[in-house]
């Protein structure tokens, strides 16, 4: 009895091993639709980029000097329903300012990647910025220009330390 014991559980996982099997072989059948696919990319881009921070560094061309730390706090970020526009809603610290703003800011896709693409883009009393940046998972690198000075960009996005109340 004790051989017929061990074939029937051996024809049992036999057979749950081909349905799982099966089942993931209908699922593996199934693509993500286009919409599913940017509805799912969107989110990610969203819940990375909200209540986050950018830390890292920033060159200037033409200067010799080591990269400046930078740091930008992004309180928000959502899409808005105009083609590649998003709304960021973001601290800036720039010289003496420090102000919050909303920003619609272009943002397109190289296949899963988003590429934050800010063209001439002025800031109420802090000039007219050009920026192209690559987000890459928890990474972002890339160009940026103000007025006639620009440079290169790179650096870290980790979640924003909640307010102590």
């Amino acid at each position: 009895m004790r051989a017929n014991q061990i074939r029937g559980w051996v024809s049992v996982v036999a057979l749950l091993v081909g349905l799982a099997k099966g089942n993931a072989e209908e699922q593996a059948v199934k693509p993500e639709t286009s919409e599913a696919r940017q509805a799912r990319l969107f989110k990610k881009f969203e819940s990375t980029l909200t209540n986050a921070v950018l830390t890292g560094q920033f060159t200037i061309v033409g200067k010799e000097t080591p990269p400046s730390r930078e740091s930008y706090t992004i309180l928000s970020v959502k899409k808005m329903s105009q083609g590649d526009l998003w709304v960021f809603t973001a601290r800036i610290k720039y010289g003496k300012r420090d102000v919050t703003l909303p920003l619609p800011i272009p943002v397109k896709w190289v296949g899963d990647t988003p590429v934050i693409s800010l063209d001439k883009l002025t800031l109420p009393g802090l000039g007219t910025f050009s920026a192209h940046v690559v987000i890459d998972g928890k990474k972002y690198a890339g160009t940026w220009s103000h007025g006639k000075v620009g440079g290169h960009m790179f650096g870290t996005i980790a979640p924003a330390k909640p307010k102590s109340e």
